[in-house]
Order: structure tokens, then C-alpha cells, then sequence
């Protein structure tokens, strides 16, 4: 760097994936996405009237910058800013809260303000931001680099232009855009791209570094808490529960109510064992953000219990989740995917998959594909997506697990067991049902009673 040099679900497939999908779409802190009008730093003034909606939304009060914006655009509804900001906003909100009726809210704020200042380069950014959001992430892209022809120094475009093409499997490309990123406007935004691009390539430790560089000149709370968070994700994909938990709670000191941070604490406590305490920091998430990966985790820690109908709540709502979702403009085909496939309803899930195949190739969709097929009892078509799921060396050890379970299945029992043994090796609590099951699937392929 130049800078720094439907139905419940069962599996944990489900959370992991909207887990790296959705969020990353999403991941750029509030002053970056809101506030950022291009560089170098200028303000955008419509008038003499002075407008803080902005600044409070940078600081992380978003819900008093939306009423404040609100208030001011029933004074000056002609403000072409801030209706951009809004719009925007409307999106952050809708992560922050797991509510995604507020995407045709902000869909109809972003139009606005095109319609009073075509070409404008925040709304442009903003519409870029909802469609990522609705997992659309070729106009997210296009959103993205109509943004950049505006304005080439969009800290939010280049953002999301990264987060696009990483969505849509284009990592080589992810990777220049990133680099590019960095160039034009070095902050957070384009330094935890920049860690998680080459995360996807299999280099976790340039991730590290740089994730751990941008913490160290991180002054503001919520770049504090978003830096730190995505270090503690990086150490809980590696099975180093220690550090996670150590970065957790270097997060949450900055930000008490940084949902991830707290969804984080709660997967790397279950993979520690504490799983009274991982219930109570995802029941906490739940009542915040009912977002599907933190209810299927708390599900499956139910079901570790033995506490079947606690669990089921838990899945019942992933279904409203994704119901609502897809009234508010959302592409949930992956998820319901896997749902389908892990619910009995196999074919569908098959058909689901293979259409998501059809409109981006990623490691998390080939996964997806390849264990739906192998649930359909078609491993060997299952094999090449499996395969490629893993082939960059990105270290997720559920991707692992599925290609050691298709692999035996397929009759390679040789590499089938050093597949497992890797998985359980790089993050031995990655799921708590998953890593039961890769244990039980090592165990039968070598003969053992315990494989750990």
C-alpha cells in the first residue's frame, strides 16, 4: 500500500455467507459514506444555512442526523445534498437495524437528489451503497464508477467499487481497485479493503498488518471499533480466540454498541466454550439487529443444549428475515439456497444455487453450489466448485469442511481427511453444529472415536 505500504435454517452456512456477504458490502464507516464529498476536502454548502446533519452522521449519532436532515429538508427541499445524505443514511440504517424497509425510503431520497443535481457524485455513491445492500452488485458497480467519472476522489465510490467487484469474483480487479483506493484517498475505508482483498489471496498476514497499522492511526471512536472488529474476525477465521476476543473488546471500550463487534465476542466465546456467554452476547445482537447470522449461530447454540425449541425460534425468524428482506428490494437467492438445501427441499436449493452461480462467480457462491450438489447426491459435479471455493487460500475453514466431506464422498478418502483435519486445524469452533460435524466426518473416515 502507498499509504501504509423462507423456512428456519439449520446449517451454519447461512450466517456465515450473509456474514461476508452482506456486510462487506456495507463496511465503510459513517463519515466515509455520508459525509465524504471527494477530495481534496471541500464543503457543500446550498446556501448560508448552516447544515450538521452531516457531522453528527460522522461522529455516529444517526438517528439524531436523520431527523435533523429530515427537519432541514422540509425547510430547503430543494437541498440536493442533503436528501443524498439522507438517502445514504436511510441505508446505514437499515444495517445498523436489520431493517430493510428503509431501502425504497432511501432509494426514493437518493432520486431526489439526482433529480435536483444530476450527476452528483454523493447520490451516485448512495445509490452504489443500496445496491450493494440489495446484494446487487452489478449496479452497485456501475453506481460505483458513475460516481468516479464525477468525481475521481469519492472516498465512498472507490470504497464500494472494491466491495463490488469482490461480490462479484473479480478479485484481480478487486485487487487494482483497491490499490487504487489507496492511491487516491488513504484512510479506513481503503485500508480494510486493502487487508481484505489480500485476505482472499490467502496472505493473512499482510492482512494483519495493515488491519493492525490502520488501528494504530485510528483517533476517531468508530474507526476505532470498525478496525478493531475487522482484526478480531481475521483472528476468529484463524482459530486465535484469544486475540479475537482481545480485539472485541478493544472495539466495544470504543463503540458499546458496535453490533458486530458484539456478534463477534459471541462467536469467539462459543469457540472458546463458553457458551453461556456466547448466548447472552447474541441474544443482545438478536434483540438489535435480527440479522440471519447471529440468529442461526444462537440457534445452533440452542441446539448444542439440547434446547430444540429455542432453536427453532431462532430459525423461524431467519425466514421472516429473508421474507422481509425481499419486500424491500433484496436479492436473497444464496440465502434462500441454503436454506432450501439444508431444510429438505433440495431441488430448490439446487435451482436457487445454481442461479446465483449464473450471476457472480465467488469463492462463497461456489461453496454454496457445491454443497447444495453434494446435498442433491452429486459429488462429483460438486467437486469442481468445491475445489474452487477454496482455491485461493482464503482461510475459511466451513469451505474446507465441504470440500473434505464431497471429497470423501467422491471416494478420495486421502485427501477427504487432510481437507477435515485443516479445517478443524485453522478454527476448530468455526460453527458450533459444523465443527461437531467435521469431527464426526474425520472420525468415521479414519476409523477413530475422537478425532480431536
Amino acid at each position: 500500500m502507498q499509504a501504509l505500504s423462507g423456512k428456519g435454517i439449520r446449517a451454519s452456512g447461512l450466517g456465515r455467507l450473509l456474514a461476508l456477504g452482506a456486510a462487506l458490502a456495507l463496511a465503510i464507516t459513517a463519515g466515509a459514506l455520508i459525509a465524504d464529498d471527494g477530495s481534496p476536502p471541500r464543503a457543500v454548502t446550498t446556501g448560508t444555512m448552516p447544515n450538521p446533519a452531516p457531522a453528527r452522521l460522522a461522529s455516529g449519532d444517526l438517528d439524531r442526523g436523520v431527523a435533523e436532515l429530515q427537519k432541514r429538508l422540509k425547510a430547503r427541499p430543494k437541498d440536493y445534498a442533503s436528501w443524498a445524505s439522507l438517502g445514504t443514511a436511510y441505508v446505514e440504517q437499515a444495517r445498523v437495524s436489520a431493517d430493510p424497509s428503509r431501502y425504497p425510503q432511501a432509494e426514493r431520497a437518493l432520486a431526489r437528489s439526482l433529480e435536483l443535481r444530476p450527476g452528483n457524485d454523493p447520490a451516485l455513491a448512495g445509490r452504489a451503497a443500496l445496491a450493494a445492500a440489495r446484494h446487487d452488485f452489478d449496479g452497485a458497480l456501475r453506481h460505483a464508477r458513475e460516481a468516479l467519472a464525477s468525481n475521481p476522489y469519492s472516498e465512498a465510490a472507490l470504497a464500494l467499487r472494491v466491495d463490488a467487484l469482490v461480490e462479484l469474483g473479480d478479485y484481480k480487479g478487486a485487487s487494482k481497485a483497491a490499490d487504487e483506493a489507496d492511491s487516491r484517498r488513504p484512510g479506513i475505508p481503503s485500508f480494510t479493503r486493502f487487508a481484505y482483498v489480500h485476505e482472499l489471496r490467502g496472505d493473512a498476514t499482510t492482512a494483519r498488518k495493515v488491519l493492525e497499522r490502520a488501528l494504530a492511526s485510528s483517533t476517531a471512536p468508530g474507526d476505532v471499533s470498525y478496525v478493531a472488529t475487522s482484526l478480531g474476525q481475521l483472528a476468529w477465521r484463524q482459530g486465535e480466540y484469544k486475540t479475537a476476543l482481545r480485539h472485541y473488546a478493544t472495539a466495544l471500550r470504543a463503540d458499546p454498541d458496535a453490533v458486530a463487534a458484539l456478534e463477534g465476542r459471541g462467536r469467539a466465546r462459543a469457540a472458546s466454550g463458553d457458551t453461556a456467554g456466547a448466548i447472552r452476547d447474541l441474544k443482545d445482537v438478536v434483540a438489535r439487529a435480527p440479522l440471519p447470522s447471529a440468529l442461526v449461530e444462537l440457534g445452533e447454540l440452542y441446539e448444542t443444549r439440547g434446547e430444540k425449541k429455542a432453536a427453532e425460534r431462532q430459525y423461524a425468524l431467519v425466514g421472516t428475515w429473508l421474507r422481509l428482506a425481499r419486500a424491500g428490494g433484496v436479492d436473497v437467492d444464496l440465502d434462500i439456497a441454503l436454506a432450501a438445501t439444508e431444510h429438505g427441499d433440495r431441488a430448490a436449493g439446487l435451482r436457487a444455487a445454481r442461479a446465483e452461480w449464473q450471476r457472480r462467480h465467488t469463492v462463497h457462491t461456489a461453496d454454496a453450489l457445491a454443497w447444495a450438489l453434494h446435498m442433491a447426491g452429486r459429488d462429483k459435479e460438486a467437486l469442481p466448485y468445491a475445489r474452487r471455493a477454496t482455491a485461493t487460500g482464503f482461510g475459511e475453514a466451513a469451505f474446507l469442511y465441504h470440500q473434505g466431506v464431497i471429497e470423501l464422498a467422491a471416494g478420495d478418502r486421502a485427501e477427504g481427511r487432510e481437507l477435515l483435519r485443516e479445517a478443524l486445524d485453522r478454527n476448530p469452533g468455526f460453527s458450533p453444529l459444523g465443527a461437531k460435524a467435521a469431527r464426526a466426518a474425520l472420525d468415521g473416515a479414519t476409523g477413530k472415536g475422537a478425532s480431536r
